[in-house]
Order: C-alpha cells, then structure tokens, then sequence
C-alpha cells in the first residue's frame, strides 16, 4: 500500500524529472548544434550562412519534440503529479472559454506592459528574440511547431506545473505567481523586455489558478504564440499592400 508521504515523494521526483528534461533540452544544443549542423550541410549541400538558420530551425524542433515526449511519458505514469489543487477542476468547455480568454489577457497585457516600458524606461517596441526566431521559422518551417505547439506546452508544464504549482501548495498564489513569472522572464533572454514576459508569465498563472486546469494556461500561450508567429510571418507583405492601397487612393 502506497502511503501520502510515499505519493508526494514521487509526485517531487516527476517535478524534479520534469524540470531536468527541460534544462537538458535547453542546454543540449551547445555539443550539439556544431555536429547537427555539418549533418545539415553535408545533406542539403548549402554554405554555412544559408544553412545556419535550418540548422537551427530543425534542432529547435526536435529537440523540443524529444523533451515533450518524454515528459508526456513520464507524467502519464504519476497521475498525482496533476493533483495540484483540490477539489473540483473547470469544465472542458469552460477550460476552452478561459483559454481564449486567456489569449485576450495577454495581449492586453502585453500592450500596458510595453506602454509601460515606453513611457517609463524608453523602451521601443518590438523583441529581437522574437524576430530571430521567427528568422529561423522562415528558414526552416518546421520550427513553427515548436514555436506554437511545442514550446509552449513545455513551458506550462515547467513553470506553470513544476514551479508555480509546487510553490503555491507551500506559499501563497502571489508568491508563486510572482516567482514562476520571473523564472519564465529570463528563460527567454531578452531582458530588455522582462516585464512583457514576466506579464504574461502572471496572467498564465492566473489561469491555471483559476481554472485548475493546466490546460487553459496551455490554450492561450499557443493562441499567443500562433498570433504572433502570424503578424510577423505577415509583417512585410502587409505593409507592401498597405502602401499599394495608399497608391491607388
């Protein structure tokens, strides 16, 4: 008969797996990438310079996969690795409502955050980390699944899941929220715009709190994500059409 103390050890250990899966995949591509790279080159028979960005596109997506099959794997076997809160979890479809919701939050969000760096930092807009890689996406659209679909999932489970949620059982919502944020904020490594990430890293926990359900934090960072991905895939060809309308009146 398994004890609660034995149950909690284990749901600890999934955490503790969880987040070294994630620190592995991010950490991999440093003896990694310059091998993967001359595979890539020797395959496709591109230079350096335009093989750089499939390279890196097609590293990011794998890489991403590989970490989220095995944290899919090793989660399915420890079912009260979920049990975060108790008592009853929203809906499905109100788990869907509040994730597109969600979407909305954030970029609202996101839009008082920038102000917010503009009026009181001087910070322009727009985030370089984001445009390299949608640089890369462009190179290599395999990257786009990771960008939308990959990434964000691994990141609920890591900071929403592992940090957020074993925080808030042991403190309060403020003090795991505020702390999961900041940890999502400097994964990204661009610290010039910490507080637009550090927004979004709040409004996602909120979600999860509110919903119990990691799902609904899961929804709208891909919503986010895919919009994003969307307007600056689109960027130039909307300003040529927007300047050819301009002509024409």
């Amino acid at each position: 008969m398994v004890t609660i103390s034995q149950k909690a050890i284990k749901y600890k250990k999934t955490a503790l797996y969880v987040l070294l899966i994630y620190i592995v995949m991010q950490l991999s591509s440093i003896p990694l990438i310059k091998p993967f790279h001359r595979v890539v080159m020797s395959t496709t028979g591109l230079p350096h310079e335009q093989a750089a960005p499939i390279t890196q596109g097609w590293y990011i997506a794998l890489s991403f996969a590989i970490a989220l099959i095995l944290i899919l794997i090793l989660t399915s076997r420890d079912k009260a690795f979920w049990n975060v809160y108790p008592g009853e979890k929203a809906s499905i479809p109100l788990t869907i409502v509040w994730g597109v919701v969600g979407f909305f939050l954030v970029f609202f969000g996101q839009m008082i955050g920038a102000a917010i760096e503009m009026m009181v930092f001087g910070i322009e807009g727009g985030s370089q980390n984001t445009a390299d890689i949608v640089s890369i996406a462009k190179g290599a659209p395999i990257a786009i699944l990771a960008i939308v679909v990959f990434g964000p999932i691994l990141e609920e489970f890591v900071f929403r899941r592992v940090v957020f949620g074993s925080l808030v059982q042991t403190t309060n919502f403020w003090v795991a929220a505020i702390v999961s944020a900041i940890f999502f904020a400097l994964i990204h490594f661009d610290f010039t715009h910490i507080l637009l990430y550090t927004i979004c890293g709040l409004i996602f926990a909120f979600l999860y709190h509110q919903t119990k359900r990691i799902w609904t934090s899961i929804i709208a960072h891909v919503l986010l994500n895919g919009f994003v991905t969307l307007v600056q895939f689109y960027a130039e060809p909307l300003q040529k059409f927007l300047e050819q309308a301009q002509k024409i009146q």
